[in-house]
């Protein structure tokens, strides 16, 4: 498929999805290419409400791709099943193998959403909050994507944007054209010098994009060591076998239900994970330690954990 075959792949296949009744939405890199911020993308990401997760087994089972069928992608995706994801865990699935191989990966809770992402939609896609919010990862090719988001949602009226800036020059320049209301700054201290015209906000911003890559980096950390066990359980299960689908699905489902953590980010504490992260963007980093006052509240974000 080129580019323009394969995103219409996606889009039917969550037109297809919403017609059974799934609650799901497009989002991240191809949200992205749909919010005209990037040009292509070679994947989907895509959130799932954990009710239609039965239903998107079913669908996935009955699509082939130049002649593949849908799989597990590797011996690392956690099952498609609401236990595992209400912890932040991610299926991944592919048609075929290699640099051509169709992939999707299912969300069934929005990383790093402050609120609930089934409020949050724009057509098939998850609205420019939600995707700027779960863009906050450790990968430097997200975060420019973060900022035209909330520039976007600045021009198109809400507020939130300003919770999405991370350059200085455009923050600046937002401030020229749209008020910064009083809550926007009290959820993020570092909109003070921005609004105050402190020659501290680019030390603020960096120190922020510094405290979220460090909490994606630590999260991933431990749901890495927390697939160790089921990896090798998977790995075993699967030797010598090419099973349909809903075979691997249920090979997985029993691998995980006697070898991989439910919650380990729980297990780990979402106290102790923010606290680590604070820490390792300050004072890891050689900023002064009253750079802990300019990193926002962000336990909003970690709700997605809660039952």
């Amino acid at each position: 498929m080129d580019d323009t075959e394969l995103h219409q792949f996606y889009l039917d296949l969550v037109g297809r999805l919403r017609e059974s009744g799934v609650l799901c939405a497009i989002t991240s890199g191809l949200a992205c290419v749909h919010y005209r911020i990037a040009e292509t993308t070679k994947d989907c990401d895509l959130l799932c409400h954990p009710e239609g997760f039965a239903k998107l087994l079913d669908v996935l089972a009955t699509i082939e791709v130049s002649g593949y069928p849908c799989d597990y992608r590797g011996n690392l995706s956690p099952p498609l099943d609401a236990r595992w994801h209400a912890g932040g865990w991610t299926s991944h699935f592919t048609w075929g193998r290699g640099p051509g191989a169709v992939t999707l990966d299912v969300f069934g809770r929005a990383l790093r959403g402050s609120v609930p992402w089934e409020n949050e939609l724009a057509g098939l896609f998850a609205n420019q909050h939600i995707v700027a919010e779960m863009k906050r990862t450790d990968r430097d090719k997200d975060w420019p994507f973060i900022t035209s988001l909330g520039v976007q949602l600045l021009h198109a009226g809400d507020p939130r944007g300003w919770l999405h800036l991370y350059e200085e020059d455009t923050v600046r320049t937002m401030l020229g054209e749209y008020p910064c209301p009083a809550d926007m700054v009290a959820r993020r201290p570092a909109l003070n010098f921005a609004v105050s015209q402190d020659a501290r906000l680019r030390g603020a911003l960096l120190v922020e994009r510094l405290f979220w890559e460090h909490l994606d980096a630590l999260r991933i950390r431990l749901l890495q060591a927390a697939l160790r066990p089921y990896n090798t359980a998977v790995r075993r299960a699967l030797r010598e076998a090419s099973p349909s689908l809903r075979e691997s699905h249920a090979i997985r489902l029993n691998c995980a239900e006697q070898t991989l953590a439910v919650n380990p980010l729980v297990d780990y504490g979402v106290e102790r994970l923010l606290e680590d992260a604070r820490r390792d963007a300050v004072v890891g980093s050689g900023f002064p330690p009253e750079a802990l006052k300019w990193l926002p509240d962000c336990h909003a974000n970690f709700n997605y954990l809660l039952p």
